[in-house]
């Protein structure tokens, strides 16, 4: 049996497939993995030993300003990703026997896999990424935003954007493969029965009328690589400091600075995570230290909070650390949506990324850092289970060997 993997994204898109990746190795499954073509992600599909096949623009040119780029450029760079997936999709997917893509950017990936006659699944990270009454669809930059208030036009509104964007690429390219054509871009892509790759505890999927969503948990592998020593020795100097980090988005121009100042004026230390952002230190005070790449899981148990973007990953972990969190979402993907989760389930707090201030920093952290945000993190944490990737990786092994 042999799975043919996909995305596009940054690190947060990628790192789920890799956990499945290693499940599915395990039970004697051959992987091949269709990512992103920048150097980090083929080194780390080389590590697990899994073969990688580079599809679309590097991620890392895509999120290297300060700010997304512009709407005319994200139109060029969706319609550049849709032509290299038809143009790379026939070549990987052959020989395999199931095709699991991830992120709605997929859009050539069940045209491919339909016209080969391969079996295809669709997976969400989030329960945001797909359509509910019960909550809006996710922001998508570059597009118009509708002015309807009710979910359900929202996500029609959603649907009519997606084919706007993708439904003449797609359909030309189905033409072209013999295939006919489809109305609804989003909804082909998702399916009616889309996997939702996220734990229940922390984003359970609202049961929705018209999608029989297959919610296995979220797919992590365990990372129990140790920390530099020099980390460990700040660490071990004084009391637990508070993580600032945004992984592979850039924040808000000045959030860095204002999440140090708010920090030290509660009396505590920081720990400062560059990210593809390169976020500094503001001074060479021995109260802050800055981090490059290192394992968040042996990381966040050893910290007094998280203030981070929102990302899937980095909520999960330190959800599952049992770290209180403050969530400064950018309004991209799931960001807001996961920072709306964090203060629904009591574990901190949830700013405007655009109109945060150190004030507004300083209450947040106050809230995150009571004992009782502290009691009900760590109680939340003992229930998030770890089996997610495997659960994935024994339904498709049952239902295609």
């Amino acid at each position: 049996m042999r799975v043919l993997l996909s995305t596009y994204g940054t690190r947060g898109d990628v790192e789920p497939l890799l956990a499945l990746a290693v499940r599915l190795r395990a039970l004697g499954v051959a992987v091949r993995m269709c990512a992103p073509p920048d150097e980090e992600f083929a080194q780390r599909l080389a590590g697990i030993g899994v073969e990688s096949v580079p599809v679309g623009p590097p991620v890392r040119e895509l999120m290297r300003g300060k700010t997304l780029p512009s709407a005319t450029d994200l139109t060029r760079y969706r319609n550049e990703l849709v032509e290299t997936q038809f143009a790379a999709f026939p070549a990987a997917f052959d020989g395999c026997d199931v095709v699991v893509a991830a992120g709605l950017g997929q859009v050539g990936a069940r045209s491919v896999a339909e016209a080969a006659g391969i079996s295809y699944v669709y997976v969400s990270y989030a329960a945001v990424h797909l359509p509910s009454p019960h909550h809006a669809p996710p922001p998508r930059p570059g597009w118009p935003e509708p002015e309807v208030a009710d979910n359900r036009t929202l996500w029609e509104v959603d649907a009519q954007n997606v084919n706007a964007q993708f439904g003449e690429a797609l359909n030309r390219h189905r033409a072209a493969l013999g295939l006919p054509p489809v109305d609804n871009v989003r909804d082909h892509i998702l399916t009616d029965r889309p996997w939702l790759a996220a734990d229940p505890v922390l984003g359970l999927w609202p049961e929705t009328p018209g999608l029989d969503v297959v919610q296995t948990g979220a797919w992590t592998l365990p990372d129990e690589r140790p920390l530099p020593a020099d980390l460990v020795r700040f660490l071990d100097a004084g009391s637990p400091p508070v993580y600032v980090g945004f992984g592979s988005l850039s924040p808000a121009e000045g959030i860095g600075g204002m999440a140090v100042e708010a920090i030290r004026a509660l009396g505590y230390r920081v720990l400062v995570s560059r990210g593809w952002a390169g976020l500094d230190l503001v001074d060479d005070g021995d109260d802050c230290f800055t981090i490059g790449e290192v394992s968040h899981q042996s990381l966040f148990g050893r910290v007094a909070a998280v203030v981070h973007h929102g990302g899937a990953g980095t909520t999960l972990t330190a959800a599952r650390a049992g770290a209180p969190q403050v969530v400064i979402p950018l309004q991209l993907s799931d960001n807001p949506y996961w920072a709306g989760r964090v203060a629904a389930l009591d574990l901190g707090a949830a700013l405007d990324g655009v109109a945060t201030t150190v004030e507004s920093l300083g209450i947040a952290l106050k809230s995150a850092l009571s004992p009782e945000t502290r009691a009900r993190a760590e109680s939340l944490g003992s229930r998030i289970r770890k089996d997610g990737a495997e659960v994935a990786a024994h339904r498709l092994v049952d239902r295609w060997r």
